[in-house]
């Protein structure tokens, strides 16, 4: 089968000017080599093609694929993620994971709680910090208080990789408040997702699979190190895990049957497919509430969340991306790919 294979290079945004922390998402080419090599081994024939606007001139000369293995995380908007699924549809090509209103919706950390508490998946209380005007609002004095009593865990509403969270993210008054909700308005140009801070474990749950298919893979319990940023799983924590990250597959029956059904809960509510992985938060107590669910994880074979915990759980990689793919291949058996409006084109021959 010819498998197209669409990515964000970090190195190539990395030559063009962008900073580390901008291509934080975007893959190394260790992740690509690893995918393209295991999904040959597979016994397919694998076509590289690149991120967005790569894919978008290719298929303008006419070049399709049996399948497009899809991990491009997207430059710009809150919906980047979904850019590339849109762009396959139109040409009614099948693709590897959710579809573009699954990545919308998942990125959109806001818009995800509000479909959890809608479900009854229990979240942390939260707001939508929009502008400079509304934090000026949030100040003593007799002005307007904050919904969500504090301490608060404050974030960029539509960032992954950690991106905008560090010690500063916990803000225990309203000056806190005012001055990190600016910092971050101000950075990332994007609404700041303001939530209750919960100060228990903190876990992410592996799931493969589609619909009622769908099984956690795993429990990973996030444990930070000494010298770790503190109380947070921060964007440098993430990127120097290796260092300041102990990860550990949950073992308690219990725990595990708890987490394992929260997430499978959170991850059919946003009807993700394929794979993903969903982080997990308890309170004080031990109550385990749903941070956000991640539709398009990460796939470096020893860096990223995912491959880790399957890896611990006993799942080689090559396992892992099998599943992948077999749950879409399995999609793009029960829909027919040619129709009436599918654009005509040539087989791809060659990157």
């Amino acid at each position: 089968m010819k498998i197209g294979l669409v990515y964000d290079l970090r190195k190539e945004y990395l030559e063009m000017g962008f900073s580390d922390e901008e291509t934080a998402e975007f893959d190394s080419e260790e992740t690509i080599g690893a995918l393209s090599q295991t999904l040959e081994s597979l016994g397919h024939e694998v076509f590289r093609i690149g991120h967005i606007y790569e894919l978008a001139r290719r298929l303008a000369l006419g070049e399709r694929w049996d399948l497009v293995f899809n991990v491009a995380e997207g430059l710009h908007g809150r919906s980047r993620e979904a850019q590339v699924p849109a762009l396959l549809e139109a040409f009614n090509i099948p693709y590897t994971f959710s579809d573009p209103l699954t990545l919308a919706l998942g990125l959109d950390k806001a818009m995800a709680k509000r479909i959890f508490r809608e479900s009854g998946i229990p979240t942390p209380d939260f707001f939508v910090i929009n502008s400079v005007e509304e934090v000026s609002g949030l100040q003593g004095g007799g002005k307007k208080k904050p919904p969500v009593p504090f301490p608060l865990f404050l974030k960029p509403v539509s960032e992954g990789t950690g991106k905008g969270i560090t010690a500063s993210s916990i803000v225990e008054d309203q000056a806190e408040l005012k001055n990190q909700a600016r910092r971050l308005l101000a950075k990332y140009g994007q609404p700041v997702l303001a939530e209750a801070c919960l100060s228990g474990r903190e876990f992410t749950v592996g799931i493969l699979g589609t619909g009622e298919k769908a099984r956690a893979a795993g429990v990973l319990e996030v444990k930070l190190l000494k010298g770790a940023e503190p109380g947070v799983y921060s964007y440098t924590n993430k990127e120097l895990c290796e260092e300041r990250v102990k990860y550990t597959l949950a073992k308690s029956k219990k725990l595990v049957e708890e987490a394992s059904g929260l997430a499978l809960k959170a991850y059919r509510a946003l009807e993700c497919r394929d794979a993903g992985r969903v982080d997990i938060k308890a309170d004080a107590e031990g109550g385990l509430y749903v941070l956000e669910v991640n539709p398009l994880a990460g796939l470096h074979p020893t860096h990223s969340d995912l491959p880790i915990l399957c890896h611990q759980a006993g799942m080689r990689y090559g396992e892992l991306i099998k599943n992948i793919l077999d749950s879409a291949l399995e999609r793009r058996r029960q829909v027919p790919v040619a129709g009436r409006f599918a654009p005509a084109g040539r087989r791809s021959s060659g990157d």
